[in-house]
Protein backbone atom coordinates (compact mmCIF):
# COMPACT_ATOMS: atom_id res chain seq x y z
CA UNK A 1 0.00 0.00 0.00
CA UNK A 2 1.56 3.38 -1.18
CA UNK A 3 1.58 6.33 0.81
CA UNK A 4 -0.40 9.14 -0.06
CA UNK A 5 1.79 12.02 -1.67
CA UNK A 6 0.75 14.94 1.67
CA UNK A 7 2.16 11.83 4.14
CA UNK A 8 5.01 11.93 1.64
CA UNK A 9 5.73 15.09 1.92
CA UNK A 10 5.13 15.70 5.33
CA UNK A 11 8.05 12.93 6.14
CA UNK A 12 10.22 14.88 3.50
CA UNK A 13 9.93 18.38 5.81
CA UNK A 14 10.53 16.13 9.06
CA UNK A 15 13.04 13.98 8.40
CA UNK A 16 14.77 16.11 5.42
CA UNK A 17 17.37 17.32 7.28
CA UNK A 18 18.45 14.08 8.76
CA UNK A 19 18.29 12.45 5.31
CA UNK A 20 20.72 14.97 3.93
CA UNK A 21 23.17 14.58 6.82
CA UNK A 22 23.03 10.95 6.22
CA UNK A 23 24.03 11.49 2.62
CA UNK A 24 26.45 14.31 3.64
CA UNK A 25 28.18 11.82 5.81
CA UNK A 26 28.72 9.30 3.43
CA UNK A 27 29.83 11.28 1.20
CA UNK A 28 32.59 12.93 3.84
CA UNK A 29 33.60 8.81 4.57
CA UNK A 30 34.18 8.63 0.63
CA UNK A 31 36.41 11.93 -0.01
CA UNK A 32 38.37 11.62 3.38
CA UNK A 33 38.76 8.21 3.01
CA UNK A 34 40.48 6.74 5.63
CA UNK A 35 40.83 9.41 8.06
CA UNK A 36 37.13 11.56 8.73
CA UNK A 37 35.87 8.13 10.20
CA UNK A 38 38.20 7.71 13.15
CA UNK A 39 37.08 8.31 16.31
CA UNK A 40 39.59 10.96 17.06
CA UNK A 41 38.30 12.89 13.91
CA UNK A 42 34.74 12.73 14.58
CA UNK A 43 35.21 14.22 18.44
CA UNK A 44 37.13 17.01 16.80
CA UNK A 45 34.44 17.44 14.05
CA UNK A 46 31.86 17.37 17.02
CA UNK A 47 33.92 19.69 19.41
CA UNK A 48 34.40 22.15 16.52
CA UNK A 49 30.87 22.42 16.04
CA UNK A 50 29.81 22.88 18.96
CA UNK A 51 31.23 26.27 19.84
CA UNK A 52 28.76 28.21 17.00
CA UNK A 53 26.00 25.21 17.82
CA UNK A 54 25.26 26.69 21.43
CA UNK A 55 24.43 29.65 20.11
CA UNK A 56 22.73 28.27 17.28
CA UNK A 57 19.90 27.20 19.63
CA UNK A 58 19.21 29.81 20.77
CA UNK A 59 19.27 31.66 17.81
CA UNK A 60 16.61 28.99 16.65
CA UNK A 61 14.18 30.65 19.43
CA UNK A 62 15.03 34.50 17.95
CA UNK A 63 14.44 33.71 14.03
CA UNK A 64 11.37 31.66 15.08
CA UNK A 65 10.29 34.34 16.69
CA UNK A 66 10.64 36.42 13.29
CA UNK A 67 13.98 38.27 14.24
CA UNK A 68 17.54 37.99 13.35
CA UNK A 69 20.65 38.83 15.92
CA UNK A 70 23.73 39.63 14.24
CA UNK A 71 26.09 41.04 17.35
CA UNK A 72 26.34 37.38 18.50
CA UNK A 73 29.96 37.08 17.30
CA UNK A 74 30.67 40.07 18.71
CA UNK A 75 28.97 39.40 21.85
CA UNK A 76 31.01 36.99 22.72
CA UNK A 77 34.20 38.62 22.42
CA UNK A 78 33.01 41.30 24.72
CA UNK A 79 31.59 39.04 27.04
CA UNK A 80 34.27 36.92 27.52
CA UNK A 81 36.74 39.74 27.72
CA UNK A 82 34.75 40.83 30.94
CA UNK A 83 34.52 37.66 32.54
CA UNK A 84 38.49 36.92 31.46
CA UNK A 85 39.64 40.21 33.37
CA UNK A 86 37.02 39.65 36.37
CA UNK A 87 38.67 36.09 36.59
CA UNK A 88 41.90 37.48 36.94
CA UNK A 89 41.10 39.88 39.28
CA UNK A 90 39.65 37.34 41.54
CA UNK A 91 42.70 35.11 41.06
CA UNK A 92 44.42 38.16 42.97
CA UNK A 93 42.17 38.91 45.20
CA UNK A 94 41.38 35.42 46.62
CA UNK A 95 45.31 34.56 46.56
CA UNK A 96 45.11 32.25 43.74
CA UNK A 97 41.83 30.37 44.13
CA UNK A 98 41.29 29.21 40.57
CA UNK A 99 38.16 27.30 41.84
CA UNK A 100 36.20 30.74 42.96
CA UNK A 101 38.05 33.41 40.13
CA UNK A 102 36.38 30.41 37.11
CA UNK A 103 32.81 30.56 38.90
CA UNK A 104 32.98 33.82 39.42
CA UNK A 105 34.42 34.84 35.62
CA UNK A 106 31.59 32.43 34.07
CA UNK A 107 28.89 34.13 35.87
CA UNK A 108 30.11 37.59 34.50
CA UNK A 109 29.87 36.21 31.06
CA UNK A 110 26.48 34.63 31.62
CA UNK A 111 25.26 37.18 33.40
CA UNK A 112 26.51 39.64 31.21
CA UNK A 113 25.01 38.08 28.10
CA UNK A 114 21.46 37.87 29.52
CA UNK A 115 22.23 42.00 29.74
CA UNK A 116 23.34 42.74 26.30
CA UNK A 117 20.59 40.32 24.83
CA UNK A 118 18.05 41.76 27.18
CA UNK A 119 19.20 45.22 25.94
CA UNK A 120 18.65 44.39 21.63
CA UNK A 121 15.46 42.57 22.94
CA UNK A 122 14.52 46.07 24.41
CA UNK A 123 15.67 48.15 21.78
CA UNK A 124 13.54 46.14 19.62
CA UNK A 125 10.51 45.23 21.31
CA UNK A 126 10.19 49.10 23.67
CA UNK A 127 11.86 51.04 21.33
CA UNK A 128 10.60 49.60 17.79
CA UNK A 129 13.19 49.29 16.26
CA UNK A 130 13.97 46.63 13.01
CA UNK A 131 15.51 43.96 14.98
CA UNK A 132 18.36 44.33 11.91
CA UNK A 133 19.16 47.45 12.54
CA UNK A 134 19.35 46.81 16.48
CA UNK A 135 21.45 43.69 15.90
CA UNK A 136 23.74 45.46 13.26
CA UNK A 137 24.49 48.45 15.33
CA UNK A 138 24.99 46.43 18.62
CA UNK A 139 27.18 44.04 16.44
CA UNK A 140 29.73 46.98 16.22
CA UNK A 141 29.52 48.52 19.90
CA UNK A 142 30.29 45.31 21.20
CA UNK A 143 33.48 44.26 19.11
CA UNK A 144 34.92 47.85 19.61
CA UNK A 145 34.44 47.66 23.38
CA UNK A 146 36.23 44.68 23.22
CA UNK A 147 39.42 46.47 20.81
CA UNK A 148 39.11 49.30 23.02
CA UNK A 149 39.62 47.41 26.53
CA UNK A 150 41.89 45.52 24.78
CA UNK A 151 44.23 48.30 22.73
CA UNK A 152 43.15 45.72 19.60
CA UNK A 153 44.86 42.63 21.74
CA UNK A 154 44.14 39.48 24.01
CA UNK A 155 43.54 39.06 27.37
CA UNK A 156 45.27 35.77 28.53
CA UNK A 157 43.52 34.31 31.86
CA UNK A 158 45.92 34.11 34.80
CA UNK A 159 44.32 30.57 35.74
CA UNK A 160 45.91 27.28 34.28
CA UNK A 161 42.45 25.15 35.47
CA UNK A 162 40.66 27.36 33.36
CA UNK A 163 42.53 25.92 30.56
CA UNK A 164 42.30 22.47 31.79
CA UNK A 165 38.41 22.79 31.81
CA UNK A 166 38.38 24.26 28.16
CA UNK A 167 39.89 21.04 27.40
CA UNK A 168 38.40 18.62 29.59
CA UNK A 169 35.79 15.10 29.23
CA UNK A 170 33.29 14.05 30.49
CA UNK A 171 34.39 10.70 29.59
CA UNK A 172 37.29 8.82 27.96
CA UNK A 173 38.39 5.72 26.79
CA UNK A 174 40.43 3.43 24.65
CA UNK A 175 38.95 1.04 21.86
CA UNK A 176 41.44 -0.70 20.27
CA UNK A 177 43.77 2.34 19.05
CA UNK A 178 41.62 4.53 18.99
CA UNK A 179 40.55 6.87 21.91
CA UNK A 180 36.50 7.38 22.51
CA UNK A 181 35.86 10.74 24.62
CA UNK A 182 32.54 13.19 25.23
CA UNK A 183 34.50 17.03 25.81
CA UNK A 184 32.35 19.24 27.99
CA UNK A 185 31.07 21.66 25.31
CA UNK A 186 30.00 18.60 22.88
CA UNK A 187 27.70 17.23 26.41
CA UNK A 188 26.64 21.25 27.20
CA UNK A 189 25.75 21.34 23.45
CA UNK A 190 23.44 18.05 23.87
CA UNK A 191 22.11 19.12 27.34
CA UNK A 192 21.02 22.63 26.20
CA UNK A 193 19.19 21.12 23.05
CA UNK A 194 17.49 18.86 25.17
CA UNK A 195 16.35 21.60 27.66
CA UNK A 196 15.35 24.21 24.47
CA UNK A 197 13.62 21.58 22.52
CA UNK A 198 11.73 20.97 25.66
CA UNK A 199 10.66 24.52 26.02
CA UNK A 200 9.92 25.42 22.49
CA UNK A 201 7.61 22.08 21.71
CA UNK A 202 5.98 21.27 25.19
CA UNK A 203 5.63 24.66 27.17
CA UNK A 204 3.41 27.61 26.73
CA UNK A 205 6.41 30.33 26.08
CA UNK A 206 6.99 27.67 23.04
CA UNK A 207 3.72 28.13 21.83
CA UNK A 208 3.33 31.81 21.80
CA UNK A 209 6.79 32.02 20.62
CA UNK A 210 5.69 29.95 17.03
CA UNK A 211 2.53 32.08 17.26
CA UNK A 212 4.55 35.69 17.24
CA UNK A 213 6.40 34.75 14.75
CA UNK A 214 3.68 32.86 12.28
CA UNK A 215 1.38 36.06 12.81
CA UNK A 216 2.10 38.78 15.42
CA UNK A 217 -1.10 40.42 14.91
CA UNK A 218 -2.94 37.47 15.14
CA UNK A 219 -0.89 36.56 18.25
CA UNK A 220 -1.71 39.78 20.39
CA UNK A 221 -5.68 39.93 19.05
CA UNK A 222 -5.61 36.49 20.98
CA UNK A 223 -4.10 37.93 24.37
CA UNK A 224 -0.35 36.88 23.62
CA UNK A 225 1.88 39.42 24.92
CA UNK A 226 3.69 39.72 21.71
CA UNK A 227 6.82 42.18 23.20
CA UNK A 228 7.40 40.09 26.10
CA UNK A 229 7.74 36.90 23.81
CA UNK A 230 9.93 38.59 21.55
CA UNK A 231 12.04 39.78 24.30
CA UNK A 232 12.65 36.67 26.18
CA UNK A 233 13.72 35.88 23.02
CA UNK A 234 16.77 37.81 23.08
CA UNK A 235 17.18 37.21 26.32
CA UNK A 236 17.94 33.53 26.02
CA UNK A 237 20.01 34.05 23.62
CA UNK A 238 21.90 36.45 25.31
CA UNK A 239 22.50 34.01 28.28
CA UNK A 240 23.43 31.13 26.00
CA UNK A 241 26.30 32.97 24.39
CA UNK A 242 27.53 33.91 27.20
CA UNK A 243 27.88 29.80 28.34
CA UNK A 244 29.12 29.74 24.50
CA UNK A 245 31.81 32.59 25.23
CA UNK A 246 32.63 30.50 28.60
CA UNK A 247 33.92 27.48 27.05
CA UNK A 248 35.38 28.91 24.01
CA UNK A 249 37.42 31.37 25.97
CA UNK A 250 38.69 28.39 28.29
CA UNK A 251 39.79 26.19 25.57
CA UNK A 252 42.13 28.61 24.25
CA UNK A 253 42.67 30.19 27.68
CA UNK A 254 42.33 33.53 26.24
CA UNK A 255 40.72 36.11 24.52
CA UNK A 256 42.22 37.68 21.07
CA UNK A 257 39.51 40.21 20.57
CA UNK A 258 39.75 40.62 16.45
CA UNK A 259 39.11 37.29 16.31
CA UNK A 260 36.92 36.15 19.03
CA UNK A 261 33.51 34.90 17.88
CA UNK A 262 34.12 36.13 13.93
CA UNK A 263 31.44 34.95 11.94
CA UNK A 264 30.10 33.04 14.27
CA UNK A 265 26.49 35.22 13.34
CA UNK A 266 26.44 33.78 9.97
CA UNK A 267 27.67 29.84 11.24
CA UNK A 268 24.86 30.08 13.80
CA UNK A 269 22.35 31.40 11.21
CA UNK A 270 23.05 29.06 8.75
CA UNK A 271 22.85 26.14 10.85
CA UNK A 272 19.38 27.38 12.04
CA UNK A 273 18.45 27.73 8.04
CA UNK A 274 19.62 24.46 6.88
CA UNK A 275 18.20 22.71 10.10
CA UNK A 276 15.18 23.65 8.57
CA UNK A 277 13.31 26.74 10.62
CA UNK A 278 11.60 29.33 8.42
CA UNK A 279 13.70 32.44 7.95
CA UNK A 280 10.15 34.08 7.88
CA UNK A 281 9.42 32.43 11.23
CA UNK A 282 6.80 30.63 12.72
CA UNK A 283 8.07 27.28 12.65
CA UNK A 284 11.85 25.26 13.48
CA UNK A 285 13.61 23.07 15.20
CA UNK A 286 15.70 22.39 17.75
CA UNK A 287 17.24 19.42 16.85
CA UNK A 288 16.92 20.55 13.28
CA UNK A 289 19.50 23.24 13.99
CA UNK A 290 21.41 20.45 16.02
CA UNK A 291 21.65 18.09 12.65
CA UNK A 292 22.62 21.58 10.78
CA UNK A 293 25.33 22.64 12.84
CA UNK A 294 26.67 18.94 12.38
CA UNK A 295 26.13 19.57 8.54
CA UNK A 296 28.44 22.58 8.45
CA UNK A 297 31.07 21.06 10.05
CA UNK A 298 31.56 18.35 8.35
CA UNK A 299 31.16 19.67 5.06
CA UNK A 300 34.43 22.14 6.51
CA UNK A 301 36.42 18.74 7.61
CA UNK A 302 35.35 17.25 4.31
CA UNK A 303 36.98 20.05 2.33
CA UNK A 304 40.00 20.57 4.76
CA UNK A 305 40.73 16.71 3.68
CA UNK A 306 40.08 17.28 0.07
CA UNK A 307 42.73 20.20 0.04
CA UNK A 308 40.28 22.99 -0.79
CA UNK A 309 41.29 26.47 -0.12
CA UNK A 310 39.69 28.26 3.14
CA UNK A 311 38.64 30.53 0.82
CA UNK A 312 36.66 28.15 -0.95
CA UNK A 313 35.28 26.92 1.52
CA UNK A 314 33.48 30.14 2.53
CA UNK A 315 32.22 29.86 -1.18
CA UNK A 316 30.77 26.29 -0.51
CA UNK A 317 29.05 27.30 2.77
CA UNK A 318 27.28 30.55 1.19
CA UNK A 319 25.87 27.92 -1.59
CA UNK A 320 24.81 26.21 1.03
CA UNK A 321 22.98 28.76 2.80
CA UNK A 322 21.47 30.05 -0.41
CA UNK A 323 20.30 26.68 -1.76
CA UNK A 324 18.60 25.87 2.10
CA UNK A 325 16.46 29.43 2.15
CA UNK A 326 15.62 28.78 -2.12
CA UNK A 327 14.43 25.35 -0.88
CA UNK A 328 12.05 26.52 2.00
CA UNK A 329 10.70 29.35 -1.04
CA UNK A 330 9.99 26.22 -2.96
CA UNK A 331 7.76 24.69 -0.05
CA UNK A 332 5.97 27.77 0.46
Amino acid sequence: MSLSPSLKKLDLEKYGSLLALGVLFVLASIVGRPYFLRPENLINVMRQASYTGIIALSMTFVIISGGIDLSVGSLAAFVASCGVLFMNLLVKATGGNETLAIAGGVAVMMGLGLCCGALNGLLITLGKIVPFIVTLGTMSIFRYLSLQMANAGEFASHSQRFGEFGMAKLFAFKAGESSISLPVPVAVLLALAFILSFVLTRTRYGRYLCAVGSNARVAQYSAVRVGRVRFWAYAINGLVIGISAALLAARFNTVSTPNFGLSFEMDAIAAVIIGGTAMAGGRGSVWGTVIGVFMLQIIQNMLNMAGLSPYLQGVVKGVVIIGSVYIQRQKQ
